[in-house]
């Protein structure tokens, strides 16, 4: 038990507030207000002071008390919003570096001088905006009845430590400490939270003793202790850290509880609809902000997933998907870092589902990650493995990021690395197993990086790594299962797997060089194209064909059009196109055709291109041949 103590006794123990400016000033504007001289009496100062601020939000006339918070309101704001030639070069530092993790480092460097300056008064301007709206909350609730009940001396004390913190980070469960030109917002109010230290502040300076009796959560003896010491320093970051953390945007055993609603904010709707629905729940989304929330429905949809509280009303933000457009911009959660919480997966997944450029989205984001993850490993100077390898050099896909051109770091970071010894690792093999001419090539050869040669394949047939340019120019081999259906049972899972079978296709389907094989088997088969073979002309089928036999590849069955579609169903990514390399014939049209593949967003089409004697081909069509097996 400690000795009550006034409130104007805390905030002079604490500030030694009676000898500050403002209490002085306060003073003087009371001997001109009423003529009469405020005592010496430190006590009695500090009550002067505070009553100040009583006497404005207890004004009886509307008008006059709105002027007067108001007035008390650009003071603060004045004082404490960052200004733009405050903001430090350490912050723009920090945004060049996520411009390059999210891929967009290309974009920036085209910029002008006189462009990078209107990009970051654009980017500051609304993140000042919001972060004075994050401090104007306090002024609001301060100057209202809500916090009637709040002591004059504990909103100051709270007040004061408000302005000296950042916004609550919930991966370090704390409110950091302010840097003079921040951006970063003031904390937020959580009322539950605030209620709570409020009560625990007040009964400390009343000298008793406060028991967490009525919090419905269950405490361990070690978040008590913490929870008492911060009280016993009277340590309001601590004190409402804690709370935060122990009093969740969304109580703990209501995690599980996935019943909710979708909500969607619509491009171009009210934006103050959609920060009223996240303001104080504890996010930590940006969009609580009215101007990012502005900026962000002028570009797309904002879609909010709601989960129900114990009453069944949908009130707490799990899942935010913000949309440019049509597109999916970025999604987030309640998570440390705004990730996802794991109860929302499900939820998540399946709401997806109805974005056509879901797969692109999370390659996308997927994608960056990574390239962030292996650009901070080669910063901290570890190893890249295998698997980093092959990703750095785009060998199964291409690194999409968000930027409109490649993302610059990849080249940067290739640039680092020694390629001979790199492909040693990708390869698993020693570097005498690799070989780079014709000549090079011996029974242990693990990879062959150079240009082709006829007959090339009947070397190669048991190597997987085949490029003409590393890593550029790789040649794909894989194994393909071939046989064990029907032409009709093959036709029928064509349809169950949606794919849109042209009317050509189906003329192939009916000619009598179609024939499955009764027994699976496994075929070796490789996309080649004529650029492959240094033809820099559109070339004729004629010479085109007997060409890529040559290099010692056979044609594949036409089964293998339809199966390779089939094993690539859910291939992600943008439009692709492959051509099989088939016995030429003649269909209804009398016109040679073989089957075309294509693979778009939400679209897998099989159909038939021309292959006549005299048709051109491209140098950039890609053909599917198949690698002989050894005799």
């Amino acid at each position: 038990m400690e000795d009550p103590i006034e409130g104007p006794q805390f905030l002079k123990n604490k500030y030694n507030l009676h000898n500050t400016p403002e209490v002085d000033q306060a003073a003087q504007r009371a001997y001109v207000r009423t003529g009469e001289v405020v005592p010496q009496d430190p006590l009695a100062r500090i009550q002067n002071y505070l009553n100040r601020f009583k006497e404005i939000v207890e004004r009886p006339d509307p008008e006059r008390r709105a002027h007067g918070v108001q007035a008390i309101k650009e003071v603060l704001l004045d004082s404490f919003v960052t200004k733009f030639k405050d903001i430090p070069n350490s912050y723009w530092q920090t945004q060049e570096r996520i411009l390059r993790e999210q891929g967009q480092q290309g974009d920036y460097d085209q910029f002008t001088e006189e462009e990078k300056d209107t990009w970051k008064k654009e980017l500051s301007s609304g993140l000042i905006e919001d972060q004075r709206a994050s401090l104007e909350q306090w002024v609001d609730y301060f100057a209202s009845s809500e916090s009637g009940a709040i002591p004059d001396y504990i909103k100051y004390w709270v007040f004061r430590s408000v302005v000296q913190l950042q916004e609550y980070d919930k991966e370090s469960q704390k409110f950091p400490k302010r840097s003079k030109g921040t951006l970063k917002n003031f904390p937020d109010i959580n009322n539950e939270a605030l209620a709570y230290i409020v009560d625990a502040m007040v009964t400390k300076t009343q000298g008793k003793e406060f028991r967490h009796d009525d919090l419905e959560y269950e405490l361990s003896a070690e978040q008590i202790a913490v929870f008492q010491k911060a009280l016993q320093n009277e340590n309001f970051a601590q004190l409402y850290g804690w709370a935060n953390e122990i009093i969740q945007p969304i109580p703990e055993h209501l995690l599980p509880k996935t019943e909710g609603v979708w909500r969607t904010f619509k491009e171009g709707s009210d934006h103050n609809l959609l920060v009223q629905s996240v303001r104080g729940k504890g996010t930590g989304w940006c969009t609580a902000g009215e101007t990012y929330a502005a900026k962000q429905l002028e570009a797309g949809d904002f879609h909010i997933f709601f989960s129900n509280d114990e009453a069944g009303n949908p009130i707490y933000p799990r899942i935010a998907i913000r949309m440019e457009r049509d597109n999916i911009a970025e999604v987030r959660g309640i998570a440390a870092r705004q990730n996802l919480d794991s109860y929302m997966v499900e939820v998540l997944t399946e709401k997806l589902d109805e974005f056509p450029d879901k797969d692109q989205y999370l390659k996308k984001e997927a994608d960056m990650r990574r390239l962030t993850h292996i650009e901070r490993k080669t910063r901290n100077g570890q190893a890249l493995d295998k698997q980093d390898l092959e990703f750095l050099y785009e060998i199964d896909s291409s690194i999409e990021g968000f930027g409109y051109i490649e993302d610059p770091r990849i080249e940067e970071l290739r640039t680092t690395r020694t390629l001979e010894e790199d492909m040693t690792i990708m390869f698993e093999c020693r570097l005498d197993q690799i070989a780079w001419r014709k000549e090079q090539i011996r029974n242990d050869t693990k990879a062959y990086i150079g240009p082709l040669f006829p007959g090339v394949f009947a070397l190669l047939r048991n190597i997987d790594h085949i490029y003409t340019s590393f890593p550029e120019e790789r040649l794909l081999i894989e194994d393909l299962e071939i046989g064990g259906e029907t032409k009709e049972e093959l036709d029928k899972e064509l349809t169950v797997n949606g794919v849109q079978v042209d009317y050509t296709a189906d003329d192939l389907f009916e000619t009598d060089a179609f024939i499955t094989l009764p027994k699976p088997r496994i075929i070796r088969v490789v996309q080649i194209s004529g650029g492959d073979l240094d033809l820099v002309d559109d070339t004729k089928t004629s010479n085109l064909f007997p060409l890529i036999l040559d290099y010692g590849l056979e044609y594949v069955p036409y089964e293998a059009g339809p199966k390779y579609l089939l094993k690539h169903i859910n291939q992600p990514g943008n439009r692709q196109t492959l051509r099989m390399g088939m016995e030429l014939t003649a269909h209804r049209t009398q016109f040679q055709s073989t089957f075309y593949l294509e693979w778009s967003e939400g679209k897998r089409h099989l159909a038939s291109a021309s292959v006549d004697p005299d048709k051109l081909q491209r140098p950039g069509f890609k053909f599917l041949f198949m690698i002989p097996e050894a005799m």
